[in-house]
């Protein structure tokens, strides 16, 4: 083939691919939440803030959210914001907020951000909680504001109790999310309602495990630990041996950072369940 045919052939190929590579950088954009699905979309005036999970729903317990930016002139989404946000549940006479994380920009990702929220209780018709998100994009303040619905959990999987010391706590569990028949690494989130709009994680106590089956005699299992605070997911964390499948109670008892019972009980054959546990089935 003569050089005056081949200069052209290469043109036109380096051309095709160099639109090919921005079409699948255009799609892995979109593509970002594929395996997510949408719970929510919070929409003002310049912006759609759209909420995604794995499931598509909040409920009871803990929430991992990620979260995306739609600027609605363009259909663009921003890769370049910063966030906060506040859950509220407006009561008859009192309102109050629940246990969240900061929102970070997600690892890997241009477009999405993500953070957590653990509500402590459910408004099954709708009203109740609303979720405030403020933000800001090169230097501009926003904010969006909406009710949402969060619905129950078929398991306790977050419990709100009073210690013994007369301060309020949240216990809520966030791993294993998917149990299996082994050794699971159980991690659970522990806060204090410092007020009613404060919910700082509780660090450097103990949990203790006793995991049972109520319908098989209330055995418990070998091999398990309790859970000791890890600094870096500021997460309480040990082993939960689960040896066959059904519905199992996870009883705990909280001491403080002096060995003092705050909530719980030993299991005994006349206390078969401890007044702070969580439950799960699988």
């Amino acid at each position: 083939m003569k050089l005056k045919y081949i200069i052209p052939i290469l043109f036109v190929t380096l051309i095709t691919m160099s639109c090919s590579t921005d079409d699948d950088n255009s799609d892995l954009i979109i593509n970002e939440v594929e395996n997510l699905k949408k719970i929510k979309e919070l929409t003002n005036a310049t912006h759609t803030i759209e909420l995604f999970n794995a499931t598509g729903k909040f409920e009871t317990g803990y929430n991992a959210i990620t979260i995306r930016i739609k600027d609605n002139a363009t259909d663009n989404y921003v890769e370049n914001a910063s966030l906060s946000w506040m859950p509220v549940m407006q009561m008859p006479t009192m309102k109050h907020s629940a246990p969240k994380s900061d929102i970070s920009k997600s690892l890997g990702t241009k477009t999405l951000y993500e953070g957590y929220i653990i509500y402590q209780m459910a408004n099954l018709d709708g009203s109740g909680w609303s979720l405030a998100i403020d933000y800001a994009i090169d230097g501009i303040n926003y904010s969006i504001t909406s009710d949402i619905t969060v619905l129950q959990s078929e398991y306790q999987n977050v419990t709100s109790f009073m210690g013994a010391d007369d301060k309020r706590y949240i216990i809520a569990m966030i791993e294993p999310r998917s149990p299996k028949i082994a050794i699971n690494k159980l991690q659970l989130a522990l806060f204090e309602m410092e007020t009613m709009m404060s919910f700082p994680v509780v660090a450097d106590y103990k949990i203790t495990l006793d995991p049972r089956m109520p319908g098989m005699g209330n055995h418990s299992s070998p091999n398990n630990t309790d859970l000791t605070y890890n600094l870096a997911t500021k997460l309480y964390e040990g082993n939960l041996s689960l040896t066959m499948t059904g519905y199992w109670v996870l009883n705990l008892k909280l001491l403080n950072d002096s060995d003092e019972v705050l909530k719980g009980e030993n299991v005994t054959e006349e206390h078969p369940k401890s007044s702070l546990y969580l439950e799960l089935e699988f």
